[in-house]
């Protein structure tokens, strides 16, 4: 897979896992103390981040920056206070 094809690729990825992890809060499958639900919020993250840097596309590129940092501090604070 040639790098356009692999930021396609985990763009639309970043784009199903933040929208699959605001439902499952919405619906209350989950909560934000879950694990796989700050996992799904910081790889979408960096998969929106990644195809927009590529296209150069900066707003959404740093509203992921920050939604990548914020849950990555939410992981830390799970995995060290749990």
């Amino acid at each position: 897979m040639d790098q356009k094809n692999f930021g396609e690729v985990f763009g639309w990825y970043g784009t199903l896992a933040i929208i699959g992890a605001y439902a499952l809060i919405s619906f209350n499958f989950t909560d934000a103390n879950n694990l796989m639900y700050q996992l799904l919020n910081i790889t979408g993250a960096a998969g929106i981040e990644y195809i927009s840097m590529q296209k150069k596309t900066y707003q959404p590129a740093v509203i992921n920056m920050i939604w990548f940092v914020i849950g990555a501090a939410a992981i830390l604070k799970i995995l060290l206070f749990k």
